[in-house]
């Protein structure tokens, strides 16, 4: 038995003094991080495999600015992304392949969207680079000496952390973020800054082919937002439990001295906060909770409210941001700040100077008296709440819903039944057929055709679109001044915004 075991010790020797001197025949300093990757200490050279997802085009950049040298590559490759790392100077091939990758490169950060038979992948391997994840980048490179505000949740993560990021800037604590949507204050999703704080939305979908588990769980918070918790990301879930249970890890990971933020009124959270131990504070609209809103009401083109903390009327505020949902997002970011030592005239400012986040309620022209705005509404619960948001803000005319379901999620069938509750405020609705609809599986895919079938069920004004011209060719002979064109998709929708905008 012993002799067995002295041989194992004897194998891990030898293999591990391989490659300590494959590090030094390649003059790298290491270090070794925790999923088994490693990093070089002095990297130079930096390639990222599907450099145009949002986060990665944010952690490109701050590379770049940090005095790296940084390109990547990706497919379909189209703005603000693409625009974005143009103007950063960093040179994006157009595509996946074995070429790309150099045997000079001193790193490769692999995107989550990236499978295993990637071929650049496959030549990172057969060169034997090192390589890490997007989170694993993050936190060597620039987030390990920070006190993180990590901001998670279904819905809201990107407006959340935005103004969470803003108002502290505005504040003077010049905080990095990096963060799933450009900033129109900053007009960047990162920012490099030399206070204490970073902001990172926390995405819970997975970090890497090589790591399944949620990306937020690479992240030490000092402070925590949880805005709600529903079944998303089909492809890697497989039902709402165990979206709870990557939440529930979450939070175990999370210090005990380090409060957690939770929306009062979701009962997945009151379900997991009620057999944690950990310290959780609760937002909302419910009076019990120690911060939660009382009177709101629209004045011209600003949503006013109050806030109440801990049963006292703490202050009154207004934002250009649309829909309660958006004061349930900026609640937490109001509270965050009090509890940082933010005074109230501060975040006041703060909250009525933010600008948004581009595709988010973003208007992209008006052209005779319509309005095209774009949103990256998907789930059904962001989709109502979206409608919900803008309608009051357009009295004179009518909201005309444009929808792509483009997710891994909503191309399946899993919503089916629910997304026809979700256009309850749309006068006009356009549904177009899923581009990529051949990817899901034949009897799990989403039917936009019974979508609009169950909407006119309901008395609804719906129509069904192959593609997107033909939605465009529609709108432009039945839009009338005063309407308000609400375009919903993760994606680009063949850049329906512009084109449209054109037409009219």
């Amino acid at each position: 038995m012993k002799k067995g075991f002295d041989c194992v010790v004897t194998n891990f020797l030898l293999i591990f003094k391989t490659l300590v001197n494959y590090c030094e025949m390649k003059r790298i300093a290491f270090v070794l991080d925790s999923k088994n990757n490693f990093i070089p200490e002095n990297a130079k050279n930096i390639h990222l495999i599907a450099v145009c997802g949002t986060a990665m085009g944010a952690l490109a950049a701050m590379l770049k600015d940090m005095g790296y040298q940084v390109g990547g590559s990706d497919q379909k490759v189209y703005p603000p992304m693409s625009e974005f790392l143009y103007r950063k100077h960093i040179l994006v091939n157009d595509g996946f392949n074995g070429d790309n990758i150099t045997g000079d490169m001193d790193l490769v950060i692999v995107g989550n969207a990236v499978r295993k038979d990637n071929p650049e992948v496959k030549t990172v391997a057969e060169k034997r680079l090192p390589f890490c994840s997007m989170p694993q980048a993050i936190n060597h490179f620039i987030a390990k000496d920070k006190k993180l505000l990590v901001v998670t949740g279904t819905h809201g993560k990107t407006t959340t952390s935005s103004l969470l990021a803003w108002i502290l800037f505005h504040a003077g604590f010049d905080p990095s973020y990096v963060i799933g949507g450009m900033l129109k204050n900053f007009n960047s999703n990162y920012r490099l800054g030399h206070g204490q704080f970073m902001v990172i939305e926390g995405d819970e979908y997975d970090t890497a082919f090589f790591d399944k588990g949620p990306k937020f769980l690479h992240y030490p918070p000092f402070l925590a937002v949880l805005t709600s918790i529903e079944f998303d990301h089909a492809d890697i879930f497989k039902d709402i439990s165990s979206v709870k249970k990557a939440f529930t890890a979450f939070i175990e990971k999370i210090s005990p001295s380090s409060p957690v933020l939770a929306y009062d009124d979701d009962s997945n959270i009151r379900q997991i906060s009620s057999i944690s131990r950990h310290p959780f504070i609760f937002y909302g609209n419910k009076p019990q909770s120690e911060w939660y809103l009382s009177e709101s009401g629209v004045n011209a083109s600003k949503t006013v409210f109050q806030v109440h903390k801990d049963g006292k009327f703490f202050g009154k505020f207004q934002t250009p941001l649309m829909g309660e949902h958006n004061l349930l997002n900026a609640l937490p970011v109001i509270a965050i700040c009090h509890h940082i030592g933010i005074d109230h005239h501060t975040i006041s400012s703060g909250l009525e100077s933010f600008k948004g986040v581009k595709r988010r309620q973003e208007i992209r022209g008006v052209k005779n008296g319509v309005t095209v705005m774009d949103d990256f509404a998907h789930h059904p619960t962001a989709v109502r709440e979206t409608i919900r948001a803008v309608k009051p803000f357009y009295p004179n005319g009518r909201v005309i819903a444009v929808f792509e379901p483009r997710t891994n999620t909503s191309m399946r069938n899993v919503f089916q039944d629910i997304y026809p509750l979700s256009f309850d405020g749309a006068d006009l609705i356009c549904v177009r057929k899923p581009p990529l609809l051949e990817k899901i599986p034949e009897n799990e895919r989403f039917s936009s055709e019974q979508l609009v079938q169950e909407l006119k069920k309901q008395g609804k004004d719906a129509y069904y679109f192959d593609d997107t011209e033909p939605i465009i060719q529609f709108l432009s002979g039945s839009v009338r001044p005063g309407d308000l064109v609400l375009i919903m998709s993760n994606g680009g929708f063949d850049n329906i915004h512009q084109r449209l905008l054109n037409a009219l």
